[in-house]
């Protein structure tokens, strides 16, 4: 423990420094930004280098077995159960926000009465806690369309709760491409609904991708909204039906328990390994189609 909190700031001072290195006669602003801004790397190093040297410690390869047993805590189910939560609640979500934030910025020129309830819905969805959502949908998905503790039932309730996040990114994302762009298509003779689906939305794929990315990230670390719908068995899913627990789940189970913090932490650094390549593989995809365009 101590060897990775002098790690920790060891690494925190050294890029404060490298940060200050330049300073010279620069003005006080300019100090401020770059100061903070190594502070900020060098929290995000802090707390990479916390968990991945204390996950490490306690990690073993059979912790990736699919067969979880009370001699091997493993996380194999988990990780699949996550990738399987992430993969349907996007794949559900993602259309219906895009097409409800296309309905908003192209087809939406004055602020009428459906407007100002679609925003105000995506706003209040924004700010409710992910609590709130759990009991939600275990009493509508779980209870009343008998569903029960399945990865049904929690990758409907975590779509919900990244509508809010997916709409407000490909907002800003079409609003972003120049007026110019449309009206050229337009007068080429290419039809509004042409425009957006060829010219609008190839634009705004990286801002929009941003979103997805966030959403991702959203479902990754919930715990509190799936353990309502989800549930926490340990067991690898064999349908949609089946409950199951997600890597974040898995984390918080053991850690709560008291007895197998080392599991804890291992799972902890493969959950923020398994985070960082999402993120670097969705940024790469990002730059890669905004090229092609």
């Amino acid at each position: 423990m101590t060897k990775v909190i002098v790690l920790g700031l060891l690494a925190l001072f050294i890029i404060s420094i490298l940060g200050l290195h330049f300073v010279g006669k620069m003005s006080f602003y300019k100090i401020s930004t770059r100061l903070f801004s190594a502070m900020t790397l060098a929290v995000l190093v802090f707390i990479v280098l916390f968990v991945v040297v204390k996950g490490a410690m306690s990690f073993n390869p059979s912790m990736l077995s699919l067969k979880y047993s009370t001699e091997n805590l493993s996380m194999g189910p988990a990780i699949v159960t996550t990738l399987l939560t992430v993969v349907l609640s996007i794949l559900l979500a993602s259309p219906i926000g895009i097409f409800t934030a296309i309905f908003l910025v192209e087809y939406t020129r004055v602020e009428n009465k459906l407007v100002r309830a679609i925003r105000l819905a995506t706003e209040t969805l924004a700010g409710i806690p992910s609590i709130v959502y759990g009991l939600f949908g275990m009493l509508f998905f779980g209870l009343k369309l008998k569903m029960g503790f399945s990865v049904i039932s929690g990758v409907l309730t975590v779509s919900i709760m990244i509508l809010p996040i997916i709409i407000r990114a490909t907002e800003e994302a079409l609003k972003s491409v120049h007026p110019s762009v449309r009206q050229g298509s337009l007068a080429l003779g290419a039809g509004k609904l042409r425009t957006i689906f060829k010219v609008v939305l190839p634009i705004a794929i990286p801002g929009i991708l941003s979103g997805i990315i966030l959403s991702v990230g959203r479902v990754v670390g919930e715990t509190a909204a799936l353990m309502y719908t989800l549930g926490t068995a340990t067991s690898l899913p064999t349908s949609l039906k089946s409950s199951s627990r997600t890597l974040a789940l898995h984390m918080y189970v053991l850690s709560s328990e008291g007895k197998h913090v080392g599991e804890a932490y291992a799972s902890g650094m493969v959950l923020l390994i398994l985070v960082l390549i999402i993120n670097w593989s969705s940024t790469k995809l990002a730059n890669k189609l905004s090229e092609v365009e």
